[in-house]
């Protein structure tokens, strides 16, 4: 995949939610250390929470959540409050889209975990604590997220605003990172720099540099 393709865009996701309620999951609970020896992003999916999903025989642990055949295919993770501590490695936003989440939900979200995220086609969610605990106590509901809008929709009608800005917003709706983006705006650069340099005047050459 490549920086300019770095998700494929989206302005809405519709979704149950899958709920892990343990606060300050770091980056080597998202995906351990010892998966980080490759840049590929495709794949790492199964090597997400790792030491959760699998027990010592390596068979898949029936008691964590993302095991439980209720919640497959969903695409909206809500998690305890710091989610995303530790380390910073892009690899942990990346087993998680590898996944099929699209996003993620906490009363707080740890920053460089948050800008991986936004760079990577994951949408970090911060909402308040008294909406968490609603969220963590009712696994399985289906939300709606709202990128242009920067909403997010609940069963029972309420919805509320997210921080988003709009450069990270364009990004996720265009499926681009940051270098995609860029390379998304070459035709007006080199019309700017045709512009501007049709603009400058003439520099001296080293002839008349020297005569003066």
């Amino acid at each position: 995949m490549s920086a300019a393709q770095a998700s494929t865009g989206f302005s809405e996701v519709v979704s149950r939610t899958v709920v892990l309620r343990e606060r300050n999951i770091d980056t080597d609970q998202i995906i351990p250390a010892r998966f980080l020896t490759t840049t590929e992003r495709r794949g790492l999916g199964k090597f997400a929470f790792n030491d959760w999903r699998y027990l010592a025989d390596g068979s898949p642990n029936p008691e964590f959540e993302l095991n439980k055949p209720a919640n497959a295919g969903a695409a909206i993770l809500v998690a305890g409050r710091n989610f995303g501590c530790g380390s910073s490695r892009e690899h942990a936003p990346w087993a998680l889209t590898d996944l099929g989440l699209r996003a993620v939900v906490s009363s707080e979200i740890a920053d460089i975990f948050r800008s991986n995220s936004l760079k990577n086609g994951l949408l970090p969610i911060v909402v308040e604590q008294d909406l968490l605990d609603e969220l963590l106590d009712q696994p399985g509901i289906e939300l709606r997220i709202d990128v242009r809008e920067r909403r997010l929709h609940l069963p029972d009608g309420r919805s509320v605003p997210f921080p988003l800005d709009a450069f990270a917003q364009t990004c996720l709706l265009e499926g681009v990172d940051q270098l995609g983006y860029l390379l998304r705006q070459l035709d007006a650069i080199h019309g700017f720099e045709q512009r501007r340099a049709a603009a400058q005047p003439a520099s001296f050459s080293q002839e008349q540099v020297h005569a003066r």
